[in-house]
């Protein structure tokens, strides 16, 4: 936890969730330069109705909180809503001060203020302007942030062709400022937003051969079919000759791939997707009805990982593990997933995962399960194997 200081106070923030061992903060330079920006020049701006979109840890919308009439936070990430919550209540803020809500929530009907943390992801940039743009009037105030690194001339040329003419700042401390002047169009001539993407799978992939898959904006690999999942479809488990439905879980489902693979495969088991991002969980509901019908035994739950789902209740875990927190690459997202793979399997219960080979997933699996075995390989790619004794 860390003190983050702003003309609006002094907050203490954490991300979500906690973990004493960590040490990148709930904060950037970005965020920083955006409140001083509003600070210092912008101070009547932060009144009406105030939309902040892709608050990572909640560092923006803390500091803003009951300073409008009403302050609304759009994420994709349950873990950012999370942490939205954690540090609003440990800063003494009443949680009711922001509303947050998911990008498949409807969004606000009016923004006089919009605050855009610049994502990752292009597409869900795109996606969300898309519709965060019917309640922007030509008096809106638009301010972008994010680290150099992070905004291109694309970032510059979407905010243009959506919302209106876009200039950047100058950077300080590697941080950029995108400031929009909204249309005053009123019939402006916007795109159609082209999200969400749906296509079909190339042959020769098992299961899924030629069957659609739907992605939202934002998923990984939104518009074709990465090769480690391909490498891990060749090497998903084999059915259960169990008259008892498996329990199969897909682990950081993304669009939902795996998990339906596994239940074309499988047709008696039972799945339950899981994913952190809103989007992925909106994708791998209509991919896996999609192509098994609206019947299908199947659950979707969005969560962090798998602090939901019950003590010993699958059979088989499938996971392609995500290695990079925003700009940070780490294991500690891959050691909860397998650590939390263990709890929730059964005695027998098996946790398979593909990963690319210098991330030595076999060493941290051993440590957890107390064995693994290499079920295939590639040169970049290895599908592993860890039982619950």
């Amino acid at each position: 936890m860390n003190c983050f200081t702003t003309a609006w106070g002094a907050f203490e923030l954490a991300r979500f969730p906690e973990d004493p061992r960590e040490l990148l903060r709930a904060w950037d330079a970005s965020d920083e330069y955006l409140l001083r920006h509003l600070a210092e020049e912008r101070p009547d701006a932060v009144a009406g109705a105030v939309t902040v979109l892709g608050d990572r840890w909640g560092a923006l919308s803390t500091a803003l909180a009951g300073r409008a009439d009403t302050l609304t936070a759009v994420t994709d990430s349950y873990l950012s809503s999370r942490a939205i919550a954690a540090n609003l209540a440990r800063n003494g803020l009443d949680p009711a001060l922001v509303d947050v809500r998911s990008t498949q929530d409807p969004p606000p009907d009016r923004i006089d203020l919009l605050l855009v943390r610049v994502p990752k992801s292009l597409a869900l940039l795109e996606d969300q302007l898309h519709r965060l743009a019917p309640a922007v009037h030509p008096d809106t105030v638009v301010v972008g942030t994010g680290m150099v690194t992070e905004i291109h001339t694309s970032t510059l040329q979407l905010f243009e062709r959506i919302l209106g003419p876009t200039r950047t700042s100058l950077a300080v401390r590697k941080a950029r400022l995108i400031h929009t002047t909204p249309s005053t169009d009123p019939t402006p001539d916007r795109p159609a937003n082209p999200w969400p993407l749906r296509y079909r799978l190339p042959d020769g992939i098992g299961e899924l051969s030629g069957r659609q898959v739907t992605n939202q904006a934002g998923v990984f690999c939104a518009d074709r079919l990465d090769i480690g999942t391909r490498f891990f479809l060749q090497h998903l488990p084999e059915p259960s000759a169990s008259p008892t439905p498996r329990r199969i879980v897909d682990l950081g489902c993304g669009n939902g791939i795996v998990g339906t693979a596994a239940a074309l495969r499988d047709p008696n088991a039972e799945l339950l997707f899981v994913d952190e991002s809103f989007q992925a969980v909106a994708s791998a509901e209509e991919t896996f009805r999609t192509n098994l019908g609206p019947d299908a035994r199947a659950e979707f739950l969005v969560g962090d990982a798998l602090a939901d789902v019950p003590d010993a209740s699958a059979d088989t875990v499938l996971l392609n593990p995500p290695f990079h927190s925003h700009q940070a690459t780490t294991d500690a997202i891959a050691r909860r997933m397998f650590t939390g793979a263990r709890r929730v399997l059964r005695p027998g219960g098996e946790l398979r995962v593909v990963g690319n080979r210098h991330l030595g997933y076999h060493v941290t699996l051993r440590r957890v399960f107390g064995n693994c075995r290499t079920v295939a390989g590639s040169p970049k790619f290895v599908v592993l194997s860890a039982v619950r004794r």
